[in-house]
């Protein structure tokens, strides 16, 4: 089992979901987004401490060499790395960054319409668009304040 599946199933169990892992170059730090998508206002320092101390004990059992582990939110303008996220968070502003222009463009901004047949739909102050998922860098949530 890789670590990625490790961590997975570990904060999956504890009822979360893994949003994203960032390793250090050298691996030494371990930065881990969690979410829980039924909970109003996201996780809390609660469930990041729960999160961690699991993942401590089950790094520890595995034998995972590493200095530092960081568990958190993904915070307001949250990550979208999953083709679900595309669907969940469907009618809410995002920024996409593509690998690939299209059009001559590699960033957009707009309400996010929703992930169909591999492309994602998007509207844009100029008119409506679709995004191939396969050549999306990046894709966050635009956070909104009132």
């Amino acid at each position: 089992m890789d670590l990625r599946q490790l961590l997975d199933t570990t904060v999956t169990g504890l009822g979360y979901e893994l949003v994203l892992l960032e390793l250090s170059p050298k691996g030494r730090l371990l930065r881990v987004f969690i979410d829980k998508p039924e909970k109003d206002g996201g996780v809390n320092v609660d469930d990041c401490v729960t999160v961690s101390n699991q993942l401590t004990r089950v790094l520890m059992v595995e034998n995972i060499d590493y200095d530092r582990l960081e568990v958190s939110s993904p915070g307001l303008d949250r990550p979208l790395v999953k083709e679900g996220d595309y669907t969940r968070f469907a009618g809410q502003e995002v920024q996409i960054r593509l690998r690939v222009a299209k059009e001559n463009r590699r960033n957009f901004n707009g309400i996010l319409l929703g992930l169909q047949d591999g492309k994602v739909s998007l509207r844009t102050e100029t008119g409506d668009v679709e995004l191939e998922y396969a050549h999306i860098e990046k894709a966050r949530l635009v956070p909104k304040f009132d």
